[in-house]
């Protein structure tokens, strides 16, 4: 692939309500993941890893931690003169400013960056997925079928499929049905929103869309319809291995848990297709003669003296003596105090848990825990002295309760 051939658009932009106070002031693709990363980081280092160096992070709900992660993106190898990382932000036009209106609408407003790169091929990308991914050998299967638009795809559990586009394919993979998001699906291949286009036809789409006043502006719901309406070549890419959706609450709990999963196919510290981030600048994390650690991912700069079973700390988090920490998600630089109990929760960044406090419950049956619910406590929150936060409880960001 030459360093123009193909262009990727990550629609990073998205306000991600469903995560409650995580994403009060930033967007979703910005919530920090896994210890060490963000959630931006999979879909960069998926474009670096797949040999795609032109890359337009489309923004727009609460950009400012987004945009100073990014920075000239040196972490991910996009600080180039040709290409690189370019944050894309809504901007005033002949006619006023407007907002993007949707998926597609977003592409569309920035055809004039497509264009100057001239590509054959354009990548959609979604910035908040957690998954690896080589997009050259799905770029290769477009070529080969010479296909209009791709679709990558994954087989979800039947019972979950009504939360997905679904698609309908022959024995060669070609798409013949596409439903977004159907009561009663007739198959369980569900687009994971990762799209390989010919840039020809896609722009034709996006201004043909534009010019519909009754348009959501949407991928899903306009674009890949009317695609498929007029007979273009549509085919779904099979993908076999881990993807999440961390669109929600227990969603984000469980894919930072799944990195300590022995059972789990997600693999960081996998040499041959690095997931790169902007690393904190921290000292390597200590672990007190007081403390016990077992099962977890502990990242630098923490000052562990407590118990942390089964969880996930990241940078420059302290956890004091007589605290507890299980099953848990525990975000850049909260503390924990002497005390303290931690339970099935996330716990954001600089949040403090004061002394004996407890937030979260150890469910009764261990067999059903993922039902039980996770308490959150927002940035900067305090939970103060002897205070019980139950399950499924969220303190708002920057609250003292």
């Amino acid at each position: 692939m030459s360093k123009t051939e193909v262009v990727a658009m990550l629609l990073a932009g998205g306000q991600g309500s469903r995560l409650g106070v995580l994403t009060k002031s930033i967007a979703k693709p910005a919530v920090p993941y896994g210890g060490n990363y963000r959630i931006i980081d999979f879909p960069l280092s998926n474009c670096v890893n797949s040999g795609i160096y032109t890359v337009g992070v489309l923004t727009q709900y609460q950009p400012l931690v987004l945009n100073d992660y990014l920075g000239n993106g040196h972490p991910w190898d996009l600080d180039r003169l040709n290409g690189g990382v370019h944050v894309l932000s809504p901007y005033e036009a002949i006619g006023g400013a407007e907002w993007y209106k949707g998926t597609a609408n977003a592409i569309y407003q920035n055809i004039a960056f497509i264009e100057k790169y001239d590509p054959k091929y354009v990548v959609v990308l979604s910035g908040d997925h957690i998954y690896k991914m080589n997009y050259a050998n799905m770029i290769d299967f477009h070529k080969k079928n010479n296909a209009d638009c791709t679709i990558a795809v994954l087989e979800v559990p039947w019972e979950e499929a009504s939360r997905f586009g679904i698609l309908a394919t022959d024995e060669n993979e070609q798409i013949y049905e596409f439903a977004e998001k159907p009561k009663e699906p007739k198959s369980n291949k569900a687009s994971m929103g990762v799209y390989v286009f010919s840039w020809d036809k896609l722009k034709k789409y996006l201004i043909e869309d534009e010019a519909d006043p009754n348009s959501a502006n949407d991928f899903g719901k306009n674009i890949i319809p009317n695609m498929l309406n007029d007979g273009q070549r549509m085919f779904a890419y099979p993908f076999k291995g881990y993807w999440k959706d961390v669109g929600t609450i227990d969603s984000l709990w469980e894919a930072n848990l799944d990195i300590i999963n022995p059972n789990v196919d997600l693999d960081l510290s996998d040499k041959s297709w690095r997931i790169y981030s902007r690393t904190p600048d921290a000292p390597p994390h200590y672990i007190g003669e007081n403390a016990t650690v077992e099962n977890s991912s502990i990242s630098e700069g923490c000052d562990i003296d407590g118990l942390v079973d089964y969880s996930v700390v990241s940078s420059d988090v302290t956890v004091e003596e007589g605290a507890e920490v299980r099953f848990s998600v525990i975000m850049p630089g909260a503390v924990i105090k002497k005390g303290a109990k931690v339970y099935y929760s996330i716990i954001a960044e600089n949040a403090v848990i004061e002394e004996d406090a407890q937030v979260g419950e150890i469910p009764e049956n261990m067999e059903n825990s993922a039902d039980w619910g996770v308490a959150v406590v927002g940035s900067g929150a305090t939970i103060t002295k002897n205070k019980k936060i139950p399950a499924k409880e969220m303190i708002a960001s920057g609250e003292e309760v």
